[in-house]
């Protein structure tokens, strides 16, 4: 049923918004987007592609407001507020990441992800590299800031 509907609307208000058949012809378009939604569910495939679409978009709506309450939370407000623009940054970044990690932790994803990137043979190397190359770039900043006028 959630397939046809979304068809049948995404349908009817293209064919509203570009005016294919003329102004002030809802009942051509209606019966048009009616008969393209009902195709579209005749159709297996096509309705299994969108129903996984409509479990994913409405759990990706979810992560978004709740991204959107928390920075509302932390930045804005009488009495708090975020002056400085890296700050915002550091707090961006901890709310997305928090909502990420929390995310990986619902769906069950955490442990492959952890078990990928720190248990593998290549993960060891890989990370000496990492903070090795963040020991340089923060040598490198330290001595460009000391080296301004």
């Amino acid at each position: 049923m959630y397939p046809f509907l979304l068809v049948f609307f995404v349908v009817f208000a293209v064919l509203e918004k570009t005016k294919v058949f003329g102004a002030e012809k809802k009942q051509i378009n209606a019966l048009t987007a009616f008969v393209i939604g009902l195709i579209f569910v005749a159709a297996v495939e096509p309705k299994l592609i969108v129903e996984n679409l409509i479990l994913f978009l409405s759990v990706a709506i979810v992560v978004v407001f709740v991204v959107l309450i928390l920075w509302s939370f932390a930045s804005g407000g009488e009495g708090f507020k975020l002056e400085a623009k890296w700050l915002k940054w550091v707090v961006g970044i901890a709310i997305i990441g928090a909502v990420a990690v929390a995310m990986f932790l619902i769906t069950g994803v955490w442990d492959t992800v952890v078990d990928t990137v720190f248990r593998s043979d290549w993960s060891s190397d890989f990370w000496v590299n990492v903070i090795f190359i963040v020991i340089i770039a923060l040598a490198l900043a330290l001595m460009m800031k000391k080296a301004k006028p």
